[in-house]
């Protein structure tokens, strides 16, 4: 069996980093490396822990414990100078292991004891990455009920179910998985509108800390300020773009607030929501700068700020695709509450059931698709057994 080995802690400097060895001969390897403190040999038995150091040519790399984890699969923890890490692993690499990345490693490791469960593995490794609690506890749910439940339910009545009910089940699958792609990996919010409207205001009170200058002056922001926040069940990045203005995008001398506004349109075009954030102390008039036409097709909520201030734009006075419309006061906090329960409302969140059986790997996704695709109960049913068990690549 090959020899593997990564990085399992962050980057950077740290107090201690961790090194996994995983394979066969992992116990060979160490003992070729590893010189335990005093005379007695050491007996590498799984949950034990040894001090000594890592060397070279009786050349001393760094003092480390070794913990066996088991047979196969040994932790070195070492000083966390980067230094060291890499001296360690460049010693791993002569010896003819195959470094790898941690993500890569786990994989391998959990493949090797659930070989026959591709699903567990890929939700243990998702649950890695999720960004909320609710984004775990949704892949959680896929393993002994949700997807693979589903799964092996078609599987086994493949002889009896119809090809067309199990394809309808799959649309619904995939529906609901792009709403928990949004909880489990989070989502894109650009607060967008024209200049002075209270776009970076706005973007300081949902993050609940100055992430953005504010000042009175017309068109401050000339590139955009991203904060992370929760929203809900919603890890949100919540980018605050420069005021537009369809001036400068259809054309101007002034070559530097022009990029500044196509980065914009590219920052709206990529967001799964756009806030678009208007004066309510102005006229409509303000409104034929706020929504470049690649927005049209987008999730759109509008935010009549400056509810503090005598109101003078109307919900109704905007065009259609903006009348989905709450008044804030985003320098007071009032209204706040409200949009944030609009955004979940309009991303499909708010009332989304934890239990659904959705697919939260793009392999799982590609096979569900090539099922709803089959033509034959033989062809669904191999499909089946490779959403089941079939091998990851790593």
């Amino acid at each position: 069996m090959s020899l593997f080995a990564a990085v399992m802690t962050g980057k950077g400097t740290a107090a201690i980093s961790t090194i996994q060895v995983f394979g066969g001969t992992a116990d060979a390897l160490i003992s070729k490396i590893f010189k335990a403190v005093g005379s007695e040999p050491v007996e590498f038995r799984p949950g034990t822990i040894s001090l000594g150091t890592i060397c070279e040519n009786n050349e001393t790399i760094d003092q480390v414990t070794i913990g066996c984890e088991d047979s196969d699969c040994f932790a070195i923890n070492c000083h966390g100078n980067p230094l060291i890490v890499s001296g360690i692993m460049q010693l791993l690499g002569r010896h003819g292991v195959t470094l790898l990345t941690a993500e890569q490693l786990l994989a391998k490791i959990l493949l090797s004891r659930e070989p026959n469960d591709t699903i567990a593995v890929e939700a243990k490794l998702a649950q890695l990455k999720a960004k909320t609690i609710q984004g775990t506890k949704i892949i959680a749910n896929q393993v002994k009920g949700g997807l693979s439940e589903r799964l092996k339910q078609w599987r086994d009545d493949i002889d009896t179910k119809s090809l067309e009910e199990i394809s309808g089940q799959i649309d619904k699958i995939l529906t609901d998985s792009l709403t928990a792609k949004l909880i489990i990996t989070g989502c894109s919010v650009a607060i967008a509108g024209p200049p002075n409207t209270g776009k970076s205001t706005l973007l300081n009170c949902l993050a609940g800390r100055q992430k953005a200058i504010v000042t009175d002056i017309r068109g401050t922001t000339r590139d955009w300020v991203s904060a992370q926040c929760q929203i809900g069940p919603l890890s949100a990045e919540l980018i605050d773009t420069a005021g537009l203005d369809e001036g400068l995008l259809a054309g101007t001398e002034h070559d530097i607030e022009k990029a500044t506004q196509q980065k914009t349109a590219e920052v709206m075009e990529r967001a799964n929501l756009i806030l678009v954030v208007l004066d309510s102390s102005q006229s409509a008039s303000q409104v034929d700068a706020a929504l470049p036409g690649t927005t049209t097709d987008k999730r759109v909520v509008t935010v009549l700020n400056k509810s503090d201030l005598p109101t003078v734009l109307n919900a109704n006075q905007l065009p259609r695709a903006l009348q989905d419309a709450v008044r804030i006061s985003a320098k007071f906090g009032t209204g706040v509450e409200e949009l944030r329960g609009k955004v979940q409302q309009v991303l499909g969140v708010a009332d989304f059931d934890l239990q659904s059986t959705v697919c939260f790997t793009e392999r799982q996704e590609d096979l569900l698709r090539e099922l709803r695709r089959a033509k034959s109960r033989q062809q669904a049913a191999s499909t089946l057994t490779e959403l089941l068990n079939g091998k990851l690549a790593v």
